[in-house]
């Protein structure tokens, strides 16, 4: 055990973390230069095109260091605010972490707290200056920087580039010498952290674990702590690239177990492991339920899909333990669920993976928030979903979840940002100058302003200078109301929004135009309109698609045409009393995009 080190990587988005655990793999010779291709880790099609890490990755590498093998385990983390929930489960299964920043764009927010959760479960940090090679790298300033936020001594903070390799042998050694051996007795009872688990449709779930305590082997009797479900350790072994069977993986650990699970909700993340023969007597504690932050109905574009459905987003639960979702039914949409993402992100991802890995064709309502709502009689109610608001006329006040939000930013872009901000209802708690010209502004924010185009207009208005990162702050009671959508009289629910009552007037407005342009004439005539409650607060009418029958009437008097005109009426009126509007999916994205 002496010779194992469990590590992550944790940084800002594209500050550099794929490329450098790229070069850990091909220096340590864990992949052939023959296989090696950029962002090795990365295994998803998505990840690649976008250049993001999604999920975290497990991987073991042996390197020989002062005449002694040693065990790596490395833990490759994305570094985007909307999956910190994969950073903390990395973080739970490991002893240190490599802190890496970008020379040329310094600490940002990400990085920061990133660092507080390692700090918290008492990692060992390492320092590490990526991007050296850069012509606009700055490291003696990021050196600063550094030294500032975690109060080490200025030889601790290594200069590395993944792209060239510089100073990747020092990293190796660095984790050898500073990061602790895991601690546990490889005597006592069976104690395994479950802290991912993925689907195969040949051999049913796999779950990755640490082992704590003990050890297990191939053809053990094991039960799972939270389930007290028992399985026969089918197969056990270690990560390598690919899954390396073995025949018993001991203390100190990381390694995956098959055993012919089908069931999703039969392996939780953040589970334990123990044998059923000399179980442990009690569960590892340290390990947070997922808050999701943002919800939107998502719902099958054929009605029969919705089994299919179930089960896709059950199989992807098991890859991404942070999304959650229950079924729910919608007038417009029909039957589907309302699923919770950490954010919007988040939520593009989802609904692209299930269209690539399952081929399901979804529809995706407007994202909101969780509101607690009161009633007259003291009552509280949470309401994900407008349509679950109850009549007005019972409602006391309605409190919304804030955020307290930290941007960082450059000297130069305090005004735009603090126009934002501010037109977002937000308050400033404060200001601080960290180093030079880098400024940190504290915001709290209504969560429901940032959830649809917060992030976006930030990093336009800032050249993608600012970095953001956000935790729940609290609740406070607001003036909301529900805006509804009219096609002809018929609300659709799925168009249905929460919004601030000083907002309603002008979103409402801009609303029907952007339906106006999205939804396809008719041949009669649509009201499309936005209302809170009875009264309607803006309209728009998409005309009617007109055939001309007076066309063949030439000459003859005028009493001919006016009876094809008044048939054609006619026709019309029958047909606005059956017709129904279909709403197109661009309609429903649209709304997100509203500027």
């Amino acid at each position: 055990m002496k010779n194992i080190r469990n590590f992550c990587i944790i940084a800002h988005i594209d500050h550099g973390k794929s490329t450098l655990a790229d070069r850990l793999l091909e220096f340590t010779k864990t992949i052939d230069s023959k296989d090696l291709q950029a962002q090795v880790l990365d295994s998803m099609d998505l990840e690649r095109e976008r250049g993001i890490t999604i999920k975290s990755t497990a991987v073991q590498m042996i390197y020989e260091y002062g005449g002694e093998k040693y065990t790596l385990n490395l833990i490759d983390t994305p570094g985007h605010v909307d999956f910190s929930y994969e950073v903390s489960r990395s973080i739970a299964a490991c002893e240190g972490a490599l802190l890496i920043v970008d020379a040329a764009q310094g600490i940002q927010a990400q990085t920061i707290s990133n660092v507080y959760m390692a700090i918290e479960h008492d990692l060992e940090i390492i320092p590490i200056i990526n991007k050296i090679d850069l012509e606009s790298a700055m490291p003696d300033e990021v050196e600063d920087q550094i030294v500032e936020l975690l109060g080490c001594p200025r030889t601790d903070i290594l200069r590395a580039s993944g792209k060239t390799g510089v100073g990747i042998e020092e990293i190796l050694a660095a984790v050898i010498e500073r990061v602790p051996a895991p601690t546990g007795d490889p005597d006592a009872p069976l104690q395994a952290l479950i802290f991912d688990s993925v689907f195969n449709p040949f051999r049913g779930i796999i779950a990755y674990f640490k082992i704590m305590n003990g050890s297990i082997a191939k053809g053990d009797l094991v039960k799972f702590v939270n389930t007290g479900k028992e399985y026969d350790a089918d197969e056990v072994g270690i990560l390598r690239l690919g899954m390396d069977p073995r025949q018993r993986v001991e203390c100190g650990n990381v390694g995956y177990i098959i055993s012919g699970i089908k069931t999703s909700k039969e392996v939780k993340v953040g589970d334990t492991i123990t044998h059923v023969k000399n179980p442990c007597d009690k569960a590892i504690a340290g390990f947070e339920e997922v808050k999701p932050m943002v919800f939107a109905g998502v719902y099958p574009i054929e009605s029969e899909e919705f089994e299919n459905l179930r089960a896709s987003l059950e199989k992807l639960q098991l890859n991404d333990a942070s999304l959650t979702f229950q079924p729910e039914s919608s007038v417009a949409l029909g039957f589907g669920f309302r699923c919770g993402f950490l954010g919007l992100l988040h939520m593009e991802i989802i609904q692209e993976r299930l269209e690539r890995e399952f081929d399901m064709d979804v529809i995706t309502t407007v994202p909101n928030v969780s509101y607690k709502v009161y009633d007259k009689k003291g009552n509280m109610k949470e309401v994900h979903n407008p349509a679950g608001l109850p009549d007005p006329t019972l409602i006391d006040h309605i409190d919304e979840p804030y955020i307290r939000s930290s941007i960082i930013t450059s000297t130069t872009y305090i005004g735009p940002i603090m126009t934002l901000c501010l037109g977002k209802r937000g308050i400033l708690i404060k200001q601080e100058y960290i180093s030079g010209d880098r400024v940190e502004i504290i915001f709290d924010l209504p969560l429901g302003e940032i959830v649809i185009d917060f992030y976006d207009k930030l990093k336009s208005i800032s050249k993608g200078y600012a970095s953001f990162d956000y935790h729940i702050h609290d609740f406070r009671p607001s003036k909301l109301v529900k805006l509804d959508i009219l096609l002809n009289g018929e609300p659709v629910d799925a168009l249905s929004t929460l919004t601030h009552a000083d907002n309603a007037q002008s979103f409402g407005r801009r609303m029907c135009e952007k339906l106006k342009e999205l939804i396809p004439r008719q041949q009669f005539d649509i009201a499309i309109q936005a209302a809170i409650g009875a009264k309607i607060i803006a309209r728009e009418t998409v005309k009617a698609v007109r055939k001309d029958v007076t066309a063949k009437c030439y000459g003859g008097d005028i009493s001919r045409k006016r009876k094809l005109l008044e048939k054609q009426k006619e026709g019309k009126k029958r047909m606005k009393q059956v017709g129904n509007v279909e709403v197109p999916q661009k309609a429903f994205l649209a709304v997100l995009k509203l500027d």
